[in-house]
């Protein structure tokens, strides 16, 4: 009951509060003069205003707000305390995809009553045309000049490799402009940082460098097309792409001319030719990886969006996470236990999922330690008590037979043959309790 009381005794105060803040009687006539001083403004400028302020009671604030249509894109305040003239900047947003057009800039003039005045600017705002951009790298800059093309730069040199890390710097070429830079997050190319963008050329010697100030379109970059779609560059080294196959699919992987070098992971792809595969699990949504140094496509199974984690009815995906294993090799890719080198078993049919591996390969003949996962994190594992296997080459874990509870092990005794292929599979098709692992050797 205490508390009770004291809460209706808050509440009437707040409403007291509420009352004395609704009645306070907006006084004054706060007066506002502002010359239109914004003429030829580009995106990215600095604009500089000057405001003189009077009222009959003291001034609070005056504040500047630039919006691109609707939406507010800029705001800065000025203490106003006495009356007089007063400075300030407001900065206009250089930003992507945004057309050439009509922004409003208000000010709002506010004083110790909360009465307050307003004068608004429509002010028109394009996109600088530059003479040239810089381009920056490791060895040296380059100018990029205009192509001809709206808003597009090129440089053509005998550059020193065909991989250019470089960021582009604009010149201040207008008395309101800035230094306006352009890099790379995130995969891909956006302003005001200066993380090197990963060009990579597919010849060497003299080749073009190109980016367009609007959408920010860039090229030279390797583009890889996995069943003719597109895959999104992730940095110089990776490229991306979710994607929907069926099983038994024949698709073709174009754009790598290296391609007949690259270790094909037989879980997921069948190659019929160097570039043209098969695909092997069931039917789903997929995440495709082509790693450029490792020369190796990483499957995994998705959900919507993201990795897919084992469901109570035996479908999704498993995980390995442990050491001695790794793809295309355990000693340059080991996964270890580092979640997001999670290897993803293949999806078979009948909640069945599949992983191969290499002796002296893909996993180490003389001793393993991994586990299996339900998700490509930490979280639930296949332990003791819900896999079982009656393999003479590999046991699950107890925590007293010699392994770790629920990590793999050799039988004792026992190595793997380097060379030779082992199968591992995993049945849920008795539930997720009643896991069974088979280890074959073909």
């Amino acid at each position: 009951m205490k508390y009770y009381i004291v809460s209706i005794f808050a509440i009437i105060g707040l409403l007291s509060c509420e009352e004395e803040v609704n009645d306070l009687q907006q006084e004054g006539n706060p007066s506002l003069v502002i010359q239109n001083q914004f003429t030829n403004v580009h995106f990215g400028d600095n604009l500089t205003f000057h405001a003189i302020v009077n009222d009959d009671i003291p001034l609070s604030t005056l504040t500047a707000i630039l919006y691109f249509g609707e939406e507010e894109v800029e705001r800065v305040t000025v203490r106003t305390k006495e009356n007089g003239e007063y400075s300030g900047n407001i900065s206009v947003p250089f930003l992507k995809d945004i057309p050439d057009g009509t922004a409003t800039l208000e000010f709002v003039l506010v004083n110790t009553t909360l009465k307050s005045t307003v004068q608004s600017f429509d002010i028109s705002i394009t996109r600088a045309q530059y003479p040239y951009l810089i381009l920056v790298t490791t060895n040296g800059s380059y100018p990029m000049v205009p192509t001809g093309e709206p808003n597009e730069y090129a440089a053509t040199e005998p550059f020193p490799s065909t991989e250019l890390p470089a960021y582009i710097v604009t010149p201040v070429v207008y008395e309101k402009g800035r230094e306006i830079m352009f890099g790379w997050e995130s995969g891909a190319v956006t302003n005001d940082v200066t993380e090197s963008i990963p060009f990579v050329s597919s010849v060497g010697g003299t080749y073009t460098v190109t980016f367009n100030t609007l959408n920010y379109q860039a090229t030279p970059f390797f583009e890889i097309l996995l069943d003719g779609k597109k895959m999104t560059m992730v940095d110089k080294d990776n490229y991306e792409i979710d994607i929907d196959l069926n099983k038994d699919q024949e698709f073709m992987i174009e754009g790598l001319g290296d391609i007949e070098e690259w270790w094909i992971d037989t879980d997921y792809f069948t190659e019929i030719e160097p570039g043209k595969y098969n695909f092997n699990p069931i039917t789903g949504k997929y995440r495709v990886r082509a790693n450029l140094q490792l020369k190796y496509f990483r499957v995994e199974v998705l959900d919507g969006n993201a990795p897919a984690v084992l469901k109570a009815d035996g479908t999704g995906a498993i995980w390995i996470i442990g050491d001695q294993v790794g793809k295309p090799s355990f000693t340059e890719n080991h996964v270890g236990w580092n979640t997001s080198n999670a290897l993803c078993l293949a999806p078979i049919g009948n909640k069945t999922y599949q992983i191969t591996f290499v002796a002296g390969e893909s996993i180490n003949p003389s001793e393993i330690n991994f586990k299996f996962f339900y998700q490509k994190d930490w979280g639930g594992e296949f332990g003791s008590d819900a896999l079982s296997s009656e393999s003479d080459i590999v046991f699950v874990g107890d925590g007293e037979n010699g392994r770790d509870s629920d990590n793999l092990g050799l039988v004792s005794g026992t190595t793997l043959e380097v060379g030779t292929t082992y199968v591992f599979t995993v049945d849920l098709s008795a539930g997720n309790d009643n896991a069974v692992l088979e280890v074959s050797k073909q």
